[in-house]
């Protein structure tokens, strides 16, 4: 951009400027036509010995008035441009122009395509053709060349992508291009991020046929992407990722959403200087976590903060079930060890506190577990064996583990998958034929087709199972000899699974092997929370159908025309144009197919050292401003008035009445102050900071809230005091401003009837001067309510307190509080708008407290108690914020405890009823007075 702030397309026009003193001679040598009246006979006799004279020259401000026009005139054909703009090289054979339009490049998709807008304006005005390419579309897409405006319609048809790119087949589609166009510019519009390939992909695009290079990058790409999302044991682990080398600190939030789009839980992760990874631990319950859809980083509008959910990112309840009691000295030869260590990152593990069979099962099925695993348990007792079967059938997976006892029972046709011969079958012993057997590739139709077999596993003990037609089917693993390792079946909606080993290493070796962890992995994942399986032998080996995208921007969104099927298999999954990110399968199931995988990383993308001359921009809207319009239409409102001074000089405005040519006169001075005087009225401004927004403080009502300094804390109590607003637009007639966060130590609190203060343990403890300000403010009239959010608190006076109250008690110490009390049940605040015996939040059973009526008489006939003010000071413990606090969708963020819809219904009535009690005191006390004003009024 050039250092002046005007630049002119044409400057030799201003050359014209010289031939103003030409036109002022010409003004003063003719005058305009002279005034000329009709008069009396008696003033015509009056004036005939004068001597008539004629004007020799015009007047002096009618002159200045032409000498401007013709000023104007002069400039606006020059063409001047405010804060112009330097030309970008754009000259050579052709421009070649290659944008990469990735989903990095989404959040300022804007900038890059007005940096293009320019490139090619100025390739058009050298009249050279435009080749222009976009890094992440079809293969097949038309590049060009193109003139200016055919490149135009290109670029404004584009839109990112949430794709990486795809630089060397592109770059090598605009190297063919301009073999035919020798010498050309070539403009590189990078999303910032380096991909695999470049430095090809660059040496292809310019090392033959580029005569310059146009380089527009980030020096230090801002985009920050959500790598993992693992549900672990105590919560979901989330991994964030940025370029390395930023030196600044920063942090993030993410969000977690369910499948309508609820937040439902956040976390922060913490960038340390210099670092490019940050973790955090998403801590929400268990069942609270399996309700996550999928988990956004906020403030990032792009495909890389957001990674979708399915089924496999579900934590199962899985029961472990033994009949052979553990020896805590030996706990390697415990049936469960090894399960446990297998399924303990992944799933929640559950066990019964009976060894009898009678009493464990129900246990387990009472906490509707989504897997049981049955490790050696034989015959299953016929008081629980029919409710054991009854889950199954409803979607329950039961896993069962081979061993002297199972061998010694009975076949269970409801309960196994297949049929076994009783006794066990040794290999490799001393009076064995055979040898110890190894595992063989699995079968194409199980869960485990895309494992590899363990080479360094080996059975010397398994149960057979009988040969039926249907063996084949339900084998899920096999021996070397070609006897089932694992066989399963499904059964109604429930699955059956059977491992013909022991669960410990005394039958085989497998359970000490990496491949038991995976197997049982795939086994937990066709539990699928007695839901439909997505992961099942049949959806593996068939495609899924685009359910829902994530676009460019985050969104999820319907799938594109050229999205196609997916096939899931083994290893991550390339993420495409006929493959984007996103949800693929129907509401039955879904598969998670995200952007970025757990080993990304983010580098910045280096320019290439070439011997071309290069020339870097910035990536920025075109700011300059053409003023020809503008000086044009001045230049025309000046014509109008002297037109009229035309026609008021020759009389034609005589006959007007003096009021209406007063009302002229005055006009022509606005507009001519208007062009030539806004520096003198700015100057005549005598307002001081901060009047506008106080103007805007008490021009409507509003309700304030104190900032803590907790992200969390504050966002809820906005949110809280916005689901307010909305209640009583709603229902009343008042219509309060937007809620105001305030700050106690240093903004005006008088503008605000009403301020919500939340208590909080981890605040910071406000100074002495700021209580102070809250002291002074509860004196002149306004009201605190304190909310310490804690229903299992026993009150400000209880001897047993939670941190907040500790803090509320610290607080208190340095207000002049008055005597507190309950609200009674004849109180103003029960009866200003709604009925209400209560005032729940999103807890209930906490009192509100507010100053005691002491001098309250005769309370058996009065329907309010009395006094004239209104309590500077409330308190409660039912986080009223918690229960108002609404989305921008207006649906609750929080849920109420106990999850009654009714109690947030009372909870924002309570609300009304504060509100309507600050705004007009205790106006109905006055009501048992109308009695006698009317009898007085009558006498």
């Amino acid at each position: 951009m050039s250092w002046l702030p005007l630049s002119f397309g044409a400057p030799m026009v201003l050359w014209g400027l010289l031939a103003l003193p030409v036109i002022w001679w010409l003004l003063r040598l003719t005058p305009p036509k002279p005034q000329t009246e009709v008069f009396p006979p008696l003033k015509i006799l009056a004036r005939v010995l004068r001597r008539e004279e004629t004007p020799q020259q015009s007047p002096w401000w009618l002159t200045l008035l032409r000498l401007l026009m013709a000023a104007l005139v002069v400039m606006a054909l020059a063409e001047p441009v405010f804060n112009p703009r330097e030309k970008l090289p754009a000259e050579g054979s052709a421009l070649a122009l290659v944008i990469d339009n990735s989903w990095a490049s989404a959040a300022d998709w804007g900038k890059r395509v007005a940096t293009a807008e320019r490139l090619i304006a100025d390739a058009g005005s050298n009249g050279v053709p435009i080749v222009i390419a976009f890094t992440a579309e079809k293969p097949n897409a038309e590049i060009g060349p193109f003139d200016a405006s055919a490149a135009l319609d290109h670029l404004r048809a584009a839109k990112p992508r949430p794709i990486p790119t795809d630089r060397p087949a592109v770059y090598a589609r605009v190297a063919a291009a301009l073999e035919r166009l020798p010498g050309a510019s070539v403009a590189v519009l990078a999303d910032g991020l380096a991909a695999k390939g470049d430095e090809a992909a660059f040496k292809t695009l310019l090392e033959k046929n580029a005569k310059r290079l146009v380089w527009a990058n980030s020096d230090r790409p801002s985009v920050t992407g959500l790598t993992s999302a693992d549900n672990q044991v105590d919560g979901f682990a989330l991994t964030a990722i940025r370029a390395p080398g930023n030196p600044a600190p920063a942090q993030v939030t993410a969000g977690a959403f369910d499948d309508k789009g609820r937040r439902i839980a956040d976390a922060t992760l913490t960038f340390a200087p210099g670092e490019a990874a940050a973790t955090a631990t998403m801590a929400v319950p268990f069942e609270l976590r399996n309700d996550f859809a999928s988990i956004a980083l906020d403030g990032e509008h792009q495909a890389g903060a957001v990674r979708v959910l399915d089924e496999s990112s579900k934590r199962r309840r899985v029961g472990l079930l033994s009949q052979a009691e553990a020896d805590q000295a030996q706990p390697l030869l415990s049936p469960l060890y090894y399960i446990r260590r297998a399924l303990q990152p992944f799933a929640d593990l559950v066990e019964p506190s009976s060894a009898d069979l009678a009493d464990a099962i129900p246990q387990l099925l009472d906490q509707k577990p989504a897997m049981i695993i049955m490790a050696d348990v034989g015959t299953i007792p016929e008081q629980v064996r029919q409710r054991l079967v009854d889950w199954v059938d409803k979607g329950g997976t039961l896993v069962r583990f081979a061993g002297p006892r199972l061998a010694a029972a009975g076949n269970d046709d409801d309960l196994l998958p297949v049929r076994l011969r009783s006794g066990e079958r040794a290999l490799g012993g001393a009076l064995s034929w055979t040898t110890p057997q190894a595992v063989t590739e699995f079968p194409k139709n199980g869960p485990f087709a895309d494992l590899s077999p363990p080479s360094e596993v080996t059975v010397s003990r398994q149960v057979l199972a009988e040969p039926t037609p249907d063996i084949v089917e339900r084998t899920w693993a096999t021996l070397a000899d070609g006897t089932p390792l694992v066989t399963g079946m499904k059964k109604d909606k429930g699955t059956l699974v059977l491992f013909h080993v022991t669960p410990e290493a005394t039958w085989s070796n497998l359970p000490i092997s990496g491949t038991f962890v995976e197997m049982l992995r795939r086994v937990v994942q066709l539990s699928r929370n007695q839901g439909a399986a997505i992961a099942n032998a049949e959806a593996t080996a068939a495609s899924l159908a685009p359910y829902r995208m994530i676009g460019a921007d985050g969104m999820l969104t319907p799938p594109s025309p050229d999205a196609r099927p997916l096939v899931p298999g083994a290893g991550p999954l390339p993420v495409t144009l006929e493959n984007p990110p996103g949800l693929y399968g129907s509401e039955t199931g879904v598969f998670a197919h995200n952007l970025l995988e757990a080993s990304s990383t983010f580098a910045p993308l280096v320019r290439p050292q070439i011997s071309l001359p290069v020339t870097a921009i910035p990536y920025a809207f075109d700011e300059s401003e053409n003023l020809k319009g503008p000086l044009v239409a001045v230049a025309l409102l000046l014509m109008a008035l002297d037109t009229l001074a035309v026609f008021w000089m020759g009389g034609l405005l005589a006959r007007r009445p003096r009021r209406a040519a007063a009302a002229t006169t005055a006009a022509v001075l606005v507009v001519l102050g208007g062009l030539f005087g806004h520096a003198d009225l700015a100057r005549a401004d005598d307002s001081k900071p901060g009047d506008a927004q106080a103007i805007d403080d008490i021009s409507k009502t509003r309700i304030a809230y104190v900032i803590t300094g907790e992200p969390g804390v504050d966002s809820i109590s906005r949110a809280g005091l916005e689901g307010l607003t909305r209640f009583l637009i709603e229902k009343t007639a008042l219509e309060p401003g937007p809620p105001a966060g305030v700050d106690i130590a240093k903004d005006e609190l008088s503008f605000f009837p009403l301020i919500y203060w939340p208590i909080d343990a981890s605040a910071p403890m406000p100074s002495q001067a700021a209580i102070a300000r809250i002291d002074a403010y509860m004196q002149q009239g306004g009201t605190v309510l304190f909310d310490t959010r804690d229903q299992f608190s026993n009150g400000i006076g209880a001897g047993s307190a939670s941190p907040a109250t500790e803090r509320l008690r610290d607080i208190l110490a340095n207000l002049n509080v008055p005597p507190l009390e309950p609200v009674p049940s004849d109180h103003v605040l029960t009866k200003s708008f709604f009925i209400l015996p209560e005032f729940p939040g999103r807890f209930s059973g906490s009192p509100l407290w507010v100053e005691a009526s002491l001098d309250a008489s005769n309370t058996e006939n009065r329907p309010v108690r009395t006094g004239d003010g209104v309590s500077p000071i409330m308190i409660t413990a039912n986080d009223f914020a918690g229960a108002w606090a609404v989305d921008e969708n207006g649906d609750p963020m929080l849920p109420t405890v106990p999850p009654d819809p009714m109690q947030r219904v009372y909870a924002l009535r309570a609300g009304v009823n504060i509100m309507m009690y600050m705004l007009t005191g205790n106006y109905k006390s006055d009501q048992v007075h109308v009695p006698v004003l009317l009898e007085r009024l009558g006498q």
